[in-house]
């Protein structure tokens, strides 16, 4: 038996058991017997967010957060959403209060088929849309209704953790590809096709990708769509970043490129007026949408009304165009401060990407291990995500890390950058 004073108790029961225990608390006087905990399959063997862990460390405002995939907080239209909210307490607290439908809002749900429309020449005649909590739970509703275990899903290496977490929570196999300078190597992806077994899903990050912020071609987005018809397998095109783009030129999404109902496309309101509301979306074929419907309603009934309501209102009141502009200037001078920072400090052997738009970029140090530049620049203070968290393989080495310029400050990122120089150009 173990005895443990009341503090360090409330910290053992955040940990897993894997076996029966007993345990006395000192203060209680107590003794708790523990049952033996049988994990399910599907979580087994998951771990946690490394960016969700490292998040824990930044609480310490010491630290410089290059490692969130947070917006920046001056781009936040908090004064345009105080008035909103006002007003529909004032005026319609009954429907942001109660239950609604899961589909979504429906003025949203209007307002996204229109803005996909004319914005990205999104929707064909069988597309619908649905509301989502969070561009994440589309992305997870969408392999719990078309994947089944043991099928494999390919997708980008790197990829998005969070896509990455969900896949495996449903047991399937992940097959990754190598990216390029301008995106999925597509020779590989091929081969990927044609080798495993029971693929049912390509999922992509094409635009500002996540984490390496590199931006797929248009002619590699028109390769992936060919190779999906080619072996008949569904495309998740995620694209939270797509709006963001501060420099070059527009590229066609692989959903407005779509005639046959083979594009699942995802999105969300996160990375332009809030991450905290949780607003996302998917447009797809009608007959996966209501699959989709039906599983969201197992899940949490519907997204929050009252934030869909507030959406609603700032599109119809603001419009989301000069809004996304400010946000648009925000990351390019963010982002030009910390690539000249890095221009000026590393080392000429050490690679980075030069991304148009989006949160990040991704530097590689030839020949080290990522995980260990980033507990020692913890130990300086400066908070960076190694590559292995978003490897398809779990466990695999990276030489590469993320960094993110949408969330610090400038002189955070002008010190963050100057602090990383030394440990990576010494290596």
């Amino acid at each position: 038996m173990v005895f443990f004073h009341q503090n360090q108790w409330n910290n053992q029961q955040n940990e897993n058991y894997s076996g029966g225990s007993k345990f006395i608390s000192a203060k209680a006087g107590k003794l708790f017997n523990f049952m033996n905990y049988n994990f399910s399959d599907k979580v087994k063997d998951m771990r946690p967010s490394a960016i969700r862990e490292i998040f824990k460390s930044l609480t310490d405002p010491s630290v410089i957060a290059f490692a969130a995939g947070n917006p920046s907080e001056l781009s936040f239209p908090v004064e345009k959403m105080k008035n909103i909210a006002e007003e529909i307490f004032l005026n319609r607290s009954t429907e942001a209060l109660q239950y609604s439908i899961t589909e979504g809002y429906p003025s949203l749900r209007k307002q996204i088929t229109s803005r996909l429309k004319e914005r990205f020449s999104i929707g064909i005649e069988n597309d619908s849309v649905i509301v989502t909590t969070g561009g994440q739970q589309g992305i997870d509703l969408t392999a719990k209704v078309l994947c089944n275990e043991g099928d494999t899903i390919i997708c980008e290496n790197p990829s998005f953790i969070g896509a990455l977490n969900a896949f495996r929570s449903y047991n399937t196999r992940l097959a990754g590809v190598d990216m390029e300078d301008d995106g999925i190597n597509i020779t590989m992806l091929e081969n990927a096709l044609k080798t495993h077994k029971n693929v049912k899903m390509i999922y992509v990050i094409p635009t500002f990708h996540n984490p390496s912020g590199i931006t797929t071609s248009l002619e590699k987005r028109k390769a992936i769509l060919e190779l999906a018809k080619k072996y008949d397998v569904v495309i998740l095109e995620d694209n939270p970043y797509g709006e963001l783009r501060f420099s070059g030129e527009e590229i066609p999404t692989i959903k407005s490129l779509d005639t046959d109902g083979r594009v699942v496309y995802c999105s969300s309101f996160s990375k332009i007026l809030s991450a905290g509301m949780r607003v996302g979306f998917l447009c797809g074929p009608n007959s996966i949408i209501q699959k989709v419907v039906v599983a969201k309603q197992v899940n949490d009934v519907h997204t929050n009304i009252f934030f869909q309501m507030l959406v609603s209102s700032f599109i119809d009141i603001y419009g989301l165009d000069e809004h996304i502009s400010s946000i648009r200037g925000l990351y390019r001078k963010k982002s030009s401060l910390m690539l000249s920072r890095m221009d000026e400090k590393f080392d000429k052997k050490i690679k980075y990407t030069r991304p148009e738009g989006g949160l990040f970029l991704w530097v590689t140090v030839p020949g080290c291990d990522a995980d260990e530049i980033a507990k020692t620049a913890l130990g300086y203070k400066v908070a960076v995500v190694p590559g292995s968290t978003f490897s398809p393989e779990q466990g695999k080495k990276s030489s590469s890390f993320r960094l993110n310029y949408s969330y610090p400050s400038d002189r955070q990122i002008t010190d963050g950058i100057d602090r990383l120089a030394p440990i990576i150009n010494n290596i």
